[in-house]
């Protein structure tokens, strides 16, 4: 494990996996990879149920990690990887909570569901278990089951990140925001600036466009 992203969902973490496999930190670990490993998962249920595990085994073939649900476990993550340096994606607060409301909470929390939530927890192999993996991590953990109180949540995504700035030395932490492009992360990293425009694939638009390409998926699958 080379980085540790310690920004919450919908912090920019998927232009960030991104830009991290195209500088040459990749496979980056994505919440959305938490499927792709069936046999891991009651690893993730043991963390959520505070037990310790090994997290080499967890991040196995992954050479950096964004996003929920590694972000909940980011002091777990720098103790493990002592020599991974760390990122820590954060955009405005109430920007931020409308986004998260928007999409991760109505497709794994307790959001209002709509046609597309129900069609991919009705065709998409091992969903419901992811569910209520990320209920129990996240929307029951980390926000304590009150992520609709919104002054709530917003306090808890503010002190994530003071803790984070409080306990991670400087010189191995980088605090970005979106918008802020290749320069500071490359700097930060050591590397050379692409000459392509940074990656930008977290608008509540394509999170839903890519739920509705995995029930395509999904669904094709079950019918061959």
């Amino acid at each position: 494990m080379k980085v540790i992203g310690a920004g919450v969902g919908r912090t920019g973490t998927l232009s960030l996996k991104a830009a991290l496999e195209r500088l040459g930190y990749g496979p980056c670990f994505h919440g959305r990879h938490v499927l792709d490993h069936p046999d891991r998962l009651p690893l993730w249920q043991a963390a959520a149920a505070g037990e310790r595990v090994d997290w080499t085994v967890l991040f196995a073939g992954y050479a950096s990690t964004v996003d929920w649900p590694g972000a909940a476990y980011w002091k777990e993550l720098i103790t493990a990887f002592p020599d991974a340096k760390v990122i820590l994606t954060v955009r405005e607060p109430e920007g931020w909570y409308d986004s998260v409301d928007a999409t991760i909470f109505r497709m794994f929390g307790y959001g209002p569901s709509d046609a597309r939530v129900a069609e991919a927890r009705r065709v998409v192999p091992g969903l419901d278990t992811f569910t209520e993996f990320h209920r129990r991590t996240i929307w029951d953990g980390f926000f304590g089951g009150r992520f609709q109180d919104r002054r709530h949540a917003i306090r808890v995504y503010q002190q994530h990140n003071a803790a984070v700035r409080a306990n991670v030395p400087a010189g191995r932490l980088l605090t970005i925001a979106p918008g802020a492009g290749w320069g500071p992360l490359c700097s930060f990293l050591g590397v050379a600036v692409p000459t392509e425009p940074y990656p930008h694939l977290n608008d509540p638009e394509r999170f839903w466009a890519r739920v509705e390409a995995r029930i395509s998926e999904s669904g094709a699958g079950r019918l061959s």
